[in-house]
């Protein structure tokens, strides 16, 4: 990492799921939707989900401990670690204080935790890009930066149930990048918003207004493309971007549906700014030419439209970026960087190189970014990202399905978690005739996870090694 500090990004990349998913056509069945509800309305196929053994502080000691193991990165090597969650645990006690045992003899690391709904991770990720660049300078400090995210996604019985999930994902940030940040392109949208939030600090349930969470998820992307645009036009002279731009556009995913009608919605400002060859079916945008932006959100004969114009782009640019999102749901702060590893996964890297990526980040209440990544134009610089990528895609088809009866029986085991002292997780102790013969709730190897709660409220922690029913 010695000399000049330039193209800061992203060096290796490791994402963590949960062993147990429910499949969202079962689920729909249990729960009594219409079929389809889930699987076509929302997009989504299978959702991960945590028993009682699991919690945030287990998750990202996981992922963290796996980037490093894979990379051998020394701990003493490491000068930022932040983290993003909103998976709250400890209202004081950080999660990245937690994370501090991974790093023996190595107290110097800046950092702490970032906390706004689904945008905590990606201010996090800004972070350790600013760090390295006010930081690191090949002599008196060139250590990496890391930047940590995720969350345990549940919800209330109810419809928002099914966009639940789990996971974590941590980057390895530095100098020389094969992926690198776009420095002055950052366009931010915060406002203050009632749409999704959690007051209730005996709950891990959000209060959700649906509709509004979803107009305020498309009126910050308005507000960030419009300004990255601005921002783009200002460092190269005047020229304005359009998706065709980008070799990928990734999103934020709450579910699989939204990302297409996001994109949908910048085709249409591509289109209105007269930038529209990418696009098809042009004659029924025509009739919203004039149509304020705050008058299309959830009207359906403007989603039609838009998702007609932009259904080839989408199978294109964004769709190989969901395999994650469909499969394990929405990982919250993580949701943006699974999409990232899904597109690393399913595109070719010929198709990538020497190309750009836009980002959109979004956080509920509201925060909000879209920023881009340039990838290298040597390939060989992607395979170790690649061969990450490879690694979660084989998890991914080696994890255990699970009942919708055994999911539901899952959530109740967290709901009995919360607040107590001492407690032990009902997962490790559960007996293999459970009544109604439920299954233990496995781990994947090589996996931390939480054994016991102590009457002081300290957690203490265990790492799996082949763990196929409980932890001891």
């Amino acid at each position: 990492m010695a000399g000049s500090v330039t193209d800061v990004g992203i060096h290796a990349m490791e994402v963590y799921f949960p062993r147990l998913f429910v499949d969202q056509t079962e689920l729909e069945l249990f729960d009594g939707a219409s079929a389809g509800k889930y699987t076509v309305g929302l997009g989504q196929m299978q959702m991960g989900f945590c028993a009682d053994h699991e919690d945030v502080q287990s998750i990202m000691l996981t992922v963290t401990a796996k980037l490093m193991e894979k990379h051998n990165i020394d701990p003493k090597s490491v000068g930022f670690l932040a983290v993003g969650t909103e998976t709250i645990v400890d209202k004081s006690k950080s999660v990245k204080t937690q994370l501090m045992q991974l790093f023996p003899g190595n107290g110097d690391i800046e950092g702490v935790d970032v906390t706004n709904a689904c945008f905590g991770g990606t201010q996090a990720v800004f972070h350790a890009v600013d760090w390295v660049y006010a930081n690191v300078d090949g002599s008196r400090e060139n250590r990496w930066a890391l930047a940590v995210m995720g969350d345990i996604a549940v919800y209330d019985k109810g419809p928002a149930r099914c966009t639940g999930g789990a996971g974590a994902v941590a980057l390895l940030i530095g100098p020389n990048a094969p992926l690198v940040f776009d420095r002055g392109l950052r366009a931010v949208h915060m406002q203050s918003v009632y749409d999704f939030y959690k007051p209730r600090m005996t709950s891990e349930y959000p209060v959700v207004d649906g509709a509004l969470s979803v107009q305020s998820y498309l009126s910050a992307l308005d507000a960030c493309y419009q300004l990255y645009g601005a921002k783009y036009a200002k460092i190269t002279n005047g020229k304005h971007p359009d998706l065709s731009n980008f070799a990928a556009v990734l999103f934020h995913s709450p579910y699989a549906r939204l990302v297409q009608k996001s994109l949908g919605r910048l085709a249409f400002h591509d289109f209105v700014s007269g930038r529209h060859s990418h696009l098809s079916s042009l004659d029924q945008l025509s009739a919203f030419r004039g149509t304020p932006l705050n008058a299309t959100y959830g009207d359906k004969s403007f989603e039609k439209a838009v998702l007609t114009a932009s259904e080839q782009l989408f199978r294109a640019k964004t769709d190989p970026s969901l395999l994650f999102a469909r499969r394990i749901g929405n990982m919250y702060t993580g949701s943006l960087y699974g999409g990232l590893c899904s597109l690393l996964l399913t595109q070719s890297p010929s198709e990538l190189v020497g190309r750009r990526l836009l980002l959109f980040s979004y956080g509920s209440g509201s925060a909000a970014a879209i920023f881009s990544l340039s990838v290298s134009t040597d390939a060989s610089r992607l395979q170790g990202l690649l061969q990450s990528a490879k690694e979660a895609a084989y998890r991914l088809d080696h994890r255990v399905k699970a009942s919708p009866k055994q999911f539901a029986r899952a959530l109740e085991m967290r709901e009995q978690l919360l607040g107590k002292a001492p407690y032990q997780p009902h997962a490790l102790c559960m007996d293999d005739n459970d009544g109604e013969g439920m299954m233990h709730f496995p781990l994947f190897p090589d996996t931390f996870y939480l054994t016991q709660i102590d009457e002081k409220f300290r957690r203490r922690y265990e790492r799996s090694t082949n763990v196929q029913q409980n932890g001891h």
